[in-house]
């Protein structure tokens, strides 16, 4: 972001008193409280849904989110010289969660927990101008792209180092992948359809859950979608159990913690297991292998690779003790 696009703040009833540069952002002081102003590259209605949905959320009270800031012509966006849509939200003093902490990371899902009874629109009509998501169908896209790098990596005739390594070890991945897709699609849903009434924030990770001295507040509601709830929760749990070796008596902690405020359903641990057991951490390794230059691969996706091997069979005793007891 430029200075040009602090001008875009005069679209706003707000009086400004100072800005500064965030993560990507321009961070400013106003009468109006602290606020942010980002770049929106979503579409128009999600825009608007994503409103409608922080509005319903912190109208239950149950739970803390930002809030969207209209425009002086009542419009959720702000387009500057080149057409670039821009959205100011509400922000507030605090920090981000500390991963480390495994009491934060309980509160953490506690807060997420009540997140998800607050973000039930069963009884809205706004839901249903929101398509359904269903993992199987991104687990596909995945696989696809999973066979055509391997066969890129067959008929390559010389390989790196990593390469070599990479070749090593990716039947054993791509099997498990194809093998979990497979029983997702048999397993993972009831009979009946599922109307996903709950709207999941999206991208549930620690950066996006501000500690401040009201309790946690919840940002960056831009990937909101209609899933299953378990999506939130695999996300904040793969992210915390890959950077403590898959500790069972970590994970064990986070779905109590969930439990307390919100009970997972049969079908929920089922959903939860197959986004666990998929191999995401590898597709997103190869994913990011194939789509960058390949004359020089960084030494940092050896370490990944080299630290997801290592960790393979401390994962797979996590979900065998966790969920097939």
């Amino acid at each position: 972001m430029n200075d040009r696009s602090v001008s875009l703040l005069d679209h706003y009833e707000i009086e400004v008193n100072r800005t500064w540069k965030g993560r990507g952002a321009i961070l400013c002081e106003s009468d109006k409280g602290l606020l942010i102003l980002k770049e929106y590259s979503g579409p128009a209605d999600k825009v608007k849904f994503q409103d409608f949905l922080l509005k319903h959320i912190n109208e239950s009270g149950v739970v803390q989110a930002e809030s969207i800031l209209r425009t002086k012509e009542d419009e959720l966006t702000a387009a500057d010289s080149d057409g670039t849509l821009y959205i100011v939200k509400s922000y507030y003093e605090g920090r981000e969660c500390n991963y480390r902490d495994s009491e934060e990371c309980s509160q953490a899902v506690c807060t997420l927990a009540r997140l998800h009874c607050a973000a039930d629109l069963s009884s809205c009509e706004e839901l249903q101008t929101q398509p359904v998501f269903r993992i199987e169908n991104e687990y596909e896209k995945h696989n696809r792209e999973l066979k055509k790098v391997r066969k890129f990596l067959q008929e390559k005739s010389q390989k790196t180092d990593f390469e070599i390594y990479l070749m090593k070890h990716y039947d054993y991945f791509m099997n498990n992948a194809l093998q979990i897709t497979d029983e997702l699609r048999y397993y993972a849903y009831e009979e009946d359809s599922y109307e996903f009434p709950v709207v999941c924030h999206g991208d549930y990770q620690y950066h996006n859950i501000l500690r401040t001295d009201h309790g946690n507040v919840l940002i960056n509601f831009e990937k909101c979608v209609r899933d299953y709830p378990v999506r939130d929760l695999y996300l904040f749990l793969r992210k915390l159990l890959e950077k403590n070796n898959w500790s069972q008596a970590l994970g064990n902690l986070l779905l109590e913690s969930y439990n307390r405020e919100r009970s997972l359903t049969d079908q929920d641990y089922r959903q939860l297991y197959y986004r666990l057991a998929y191999p995401e951490k590898f597709w997103k390794i190869v994913n990011f292998y194939y789509n960058t230059g390949k004359a020089w691969i960084p030494g940092r996706n050896m370490e990944k690779i080299e630290k997801l091997f290592a960790q393979e069979r401390e994962k797979q005793l996590f979900l065998e003790n966790i969920f097939k007891k």
